[in-house]
């Protein structure tokens, strides 16, 4: 029988990685609002504060959270682990978490091609594909179990296209190439999660971030250059960057089973960025 309603969450369990970030945020409510329970992991202690705001909206019953930082494996490991042990099931894993800073490469002239270093390069990849693949070891294997459960990872347009260096011509901002590299990398690891566990009802696909400049991000100066948002607004077939909740309806497609037979896919959210 046709289902009419197959977004609604109800009686679901999400964990969000990232949580407390600029995308994580939204993630989190929108799927609450679904009716999905949400269990949020960040390291920023204001997972705490969002955590508590959220229960006061939803129920208690409804929100968990952990306070973790994913470069310290043996903790998140152990949170991870106790998070399955302590809900019935585990039905849809968002993959959010990165590192935005000096250390990837981001806001710092070392970052740049000529310049980047291996310690660079190799946070980039493990904050950019480890981490989702730390946790989706232990998710998916519940998933695994259940019989079903949706994996999502927040990957960036630039798995599949290359930044434009001309963007950032006179400017002092710049997108280092350890984040297109891992965000590809991601991809590819996408396709290979949605290949092993696709026997087993568990779906894998990726989200591909276009532009989303950062409005509430101290670091993002890309918000008070209007001359470079025109730019990146040009770049568009529709004319504008993203917003959050642009992201919301693709999120909840590929949570629910509306999107019950797409799996090893990047769904690409980018006001028509890499049609051009």
């Amino acid at each position: 029988m046709l289902n009419m309603n197959p977004i609604l969450l109800e009686g679901k369990t999400a964990i969000v990685t990232g949580a407390a970030g600029y995308f994580g945020r939204s993630f989190s409510e929108c799927l609450l609002l679904n009716g999905s329970k949400v269990v949020l992991f960040d390291k920023d202690k204001k997972v705490i504060d969002l955590a508590k705001a959220l229960k006061e909206s939803f129920g208690s019953e409804m929100v968990d959270y952990y306070k973790v930082d994913f470069y310290n494996e043996e903790n998140s490991r152990k949170c991870l682990t106790q998070s399955v042990e302590e809900n019935v099931s585990v039905d849809i894993l968002v993959n959010n978490a990165f590192e935005f800073s000096k250390n990837t490469g981001f806001n710092d002239p070392s970052g740049k091609m000529e310049s980047i270093s291996k310690d660079q390069w190799m946070r980039s990849f493990e904050s950019g594909v480890y981490w989702h693949a730390a946790s989706t070891q232990i998710i998916a294997e519940q998933m695994k179990k259940q019989g079903s459960g949706s994996i999502i990872n927040i990957s960036s347009m630039y798995a599949i296209v290359s930044p434009d260096p001309g963007l950032y011509k006179g400017k002092k901002m710049f997108n280092p190439p350890s984040y297109s590299a891992s965000k590809a990398a991601l991809m590819a690891y996408t396709r290979y999660v949605a290949s092993f566990y696709g026997e087993y009802g568990v779906r894998c696909n990726a989200i591909l971030a276009g532009a989303f400049p950062h409005v509430d991000f101290e670091s993002d100066s890309t918000v008070d250059d209007q001359e470079f948002l025109k730019r990146l607004e040009n770049k568009t077939v529709l004319g504008r960057v993203g917003v959050v909740n642009d992201l919301i309806g693709p999120l909840l497609f590929l949570a629910s089973e509306a999107s019950g037979y797409i799996t090893g896919q990047g769904l690409s959210v980018d006001g028509g960025w890499i049609v051009r």
